[in-house]
């Protein structure tokens, strides 16, 4: 899928190498993704999704020679084997996390050294990067063999973490905390994933620092330049979601207030539009909701027009009156909103993770009491009912993001960090 994490990273790297930085971006697990430019020049993949699996669940792929090794990290294959990773339980993966977190002593020992190998000869870096803490592991040997500074991001690893189970998530997390030594320096997406990882792995807040994820160049331009059109009196009311379809990302709470709202005078015809990668794990799940939503009187309501590309995002932004992604978790990132904003829509969100100082930043839109159907309905409401409201509030945020929030002052930030670590 399209991985919000991994288009973070990819931006990244396409602004720092503009600012003429050497850069190496290392696909892990899988080919990286993108719906821009793709900045790892298509390298090779490191602990490759079937070999990491493979070298953790028998001994015997601990000593296969590389050659084999290399059939099972050609991208068709490991492109075809995760279309069927969203399917699987984070409950099962707690083995395999604990070996990937020993690094060099684990069961993917092979995998690890065969990285450090690439690091040594190849793009020999000033500072390495993880992208999440499961690869925190590796962090000693960075450290230790190629004399450099490591900084480790938080993008939202808690869900997970959260996800293996009382006994498995304990078990983690304690293997995280005896590694958090070895990172120079965290890099969280907001505050308050800073404030949160900082209880949640006890580590000093100020060794966290926060650098906003930031909208690339290549989306930003190929939005329209004039201001967002007012949609026509006549258009029924449309509200757009943008992000995986899942419980997590509140798509059902969503549908909720949608129902609700179209029973009250003025909202008898209203519509919603869905855009997002829907995994095998979630195909009962969004089932559910179209049924619920052809049993009300909201019947055809919703439209779903599947995974987009950048294209696609850009025409579903423009389609729609409101956005709303009413996460039912406390989100660390919001980078949909981010991209909601630069179309010059106002939002409805809830107010709890990164939502609250993106509106403040922004003064993009509503918040809502989290978990409140009824407060999202009137949230809802409250734009759909005020044309001018929403577009001077979108117009703001619109503004705020060009100024604050692209992949050019991300990189900013984060060379800051890098340039610390050097000092």
């Amino acid at each position: 899928m399209y991985c919000g994490s991994c288009l973070r990273d990819n931006a990244l790297a396409g602004a720092l190498i503009r600012a003429g930085h050497k850069v190496t971006l290392i696909p892990l697990f899988s080919p990286l993704r993108t719906d821009i430019a793709n900045h790892t020049e298509d390298g090779p993949v490191f602990f490759g999704g079937i070999n990491i699996y493979l070298q953790h669940a028998l001994r015997l792929f601990r000593k296969t020679p590389r050659m084999f090794d290399w059939l099972l990290d050609r991208n068709w294959l490991l492109n075809a084997a995760t279309k069927h990773g969203g399917s699987t339980s984070p409950e099962q993966l707690v083995d395999l996390t604990l070996d990937l977190l020993q690094g060099e002593t684990g069961g993917v020992a092979k995998e690890a050294r065969r990285l450090m190998e690439f690091l040594k000869h190849d793009p020999k870096p000033d500072v390495v990067t993880l992208p999440n803490l499961m690869f925190i592991g590796i962090a000693q040997m960075l450290r230790e063999e190629l004399k450099v500074p490591v900084v480790c991001e938080l993008t939202g690893e808690d869900i997970f973490l959260d996800a293996l189970g009382e006994s498995g998530s304990a078990k983690v997390r304690a293997a995280i905390q005896s590694k958090v030594g070895y990172v120079n320096k965290f890099v969280a997406t907001s505050s308050h994933y800073a404030d949160r990882m900082a209880e949640y792995l006890g580590i000093p807040r100020d060794h966290i620092a926060v650098v906003y994820p930031g909208l690339p160049q290549e989306f930003l331009a190929a939005l329209p330049k004039h201001i967002r059109p007012q949609r026509s009196q006549d258009s029924p009311p449309t509200v757009g979601y943008l992000a995986r379809i899942c419980p997590e990302k509140g798509l059902g709470f969503l549908v909720d207030a949608m129902i609700e709202l179209q029973q009250r005078s003025g909202f008898e015809e209203l519509y919603l539009r869905v855009a997002g990668y829907l995994g095998k794990r979630d195909e009962v799940f969004f089932r559910t909701l179209q049924e619920k939503i052809d049993q009300s009187p909201m019947r055809g309501g919703m439209t779903y027009v599947g995974e987009v590309n950048q294209a696609g995002k850009i025409a579903l932004l423009y389609s729609v009156d409101v956005f709303s992604v009413p996460a039912i978790y406390p989100e660390a990132k919001g980078i949909y909103l981010l991209e909601a904003f630069a179309t010059g829509l106002a939002a409805v969100q809830p107010d709890r993770g990164s939502f609250p100082e993106l509106m403040q930043k922004t003064d993009g839109g509503i918040l809502t009491k989290p978990g409140d159907t009824a407060a999202l309905a009137d949230g809802l409401a409250d734009l759909l009912q005020n044309p001018q409201r929403r577009h001077v509030l979108g117009q703001k945020a619109r503004q705020v993001v060009y100024e604050e929030f692209t992949d050019t002052r991300m990189a900013e930030q984060m060379l800051a960090v890098f340039q610390e670590m050097r000092a």
